[in-house]
């Protein structure tokens, strides 16, 4: 395995700050300029809980997904194997067109799928906010009165 260039201690504080803020995975490397695969390696080896929509089946919101969304790994699958069909050789024009149609599906699938989970964690964000500000005005009020 190669390695890439070590990390400096500024990319780890704010490897840090981003997994606090529960900033995915994908969007961390996009923020400090280092591969994914980088900055899960870096995740792991800090022991820092990992976030997003890569760990599917144990979300790290207090949200639970339905259960009949494909996770990105099975829309990965599909993308997959339409991209390997595509390299057939002869196959007929309605054909290319299912497999093209099926590449456009996983992409717009993939990009839905993510706003879904951001929008759940939103969510699960503000109802704590609101419980929180909730039993702040119960202690204040408690306090003058």
């Amino acid at each position: 395995m190669t390695k890439g260039k070590p990390w400096t201690r500024d990319q780890e504080k704010r490897l840090q700050e981003f997994v606090k803020a529960k900033v995915s995975p994908e969007t961390i490397a996009r923020e400090l300029g280092i591969s994914l695969d980088s900055v899960r390696q870096k995740m792991r080896r800090l022991g820092l809980e990992v976030v997003g929509h890569g760990d599917l089946q144990n979300p790290t919101t207090t949200c639970d997904l339905p259960k009949d969304l494909f996770t990105v790994e099975e829309v990965l699958l599909f993308l997959a194997r339409a991209v390997k069909s595509l390299e057939q050789v002869g196959l007929d024009r309605n054909e290319t067109l299912r497999l093209r149609s099926l590449i456009q599906g996983c992409r717009v699938y993939q990009d839905k799928f993510a706003e879904y989970v951001n929008y759940r964690r939103i969510e699960s964000d503000l109802m704590e906010l609101r419980k929180e500000v909730a039993a702040l005005r119960a202690r204040a009020k408690n306090a003058t009165g």
